[in-house]
């Protein structure tokens, strides 16, 4: 199988990805601390990760992620909303390349990918 270097035809290929594509794609940086920890440099994106956001007009703000919208491309940070007409609060959708992860949910899965990572590091 040969790879196309086409705009068309990768800016397709992206915007129709597959859910478990989008997975991948949708990953954020660690920050300092985690990165000299894990010796990895990013991590897809996953629900109760705690994020900082670096990028826009909440940059600065912190929070866990409550949601992870792959359809949309973006990621739903706590207290990242706002205030609707009808005087209820809606998400703002965020790219996960605008944040950085500050805290891991950690679990089996997701150290053995962390492992994987250091191992191909060292």
């Amino acid at each position: 199988l040969d790879v196309t270097s086409s705009r068309r035809k990768n800016r397709k290929a992206h915007f129709s990805a597959p859910s478990s594509v989008r997975r991948k794609i949708m990953s954020s940086a660690l920050s300092k601390e985690l990165r000299g920890k894990y010796n990895a440099r990013s991590l897809p994106i996953r629900k109760d990760d705690e994020v900082r956001i670096v990028r826009g007009k909440y940059k600065g703000r912190e929070g866990k992620v409550t949601q992870v919208y792959r359809k949309k491309w973006v990621i739903h940070v706590d207290r990242v909303q706002r205030d609707k007409s009808n005087g209820a609060t809606a998400p703002i959708g965020v790219h996960p390349s605008k944040v950085v992860i500050t805290t891991i949910k950690l679990d089996k899965d997701r150290r053995a990918i962390l492992d994987r990572k250091d191992r191909k590091k060292n």
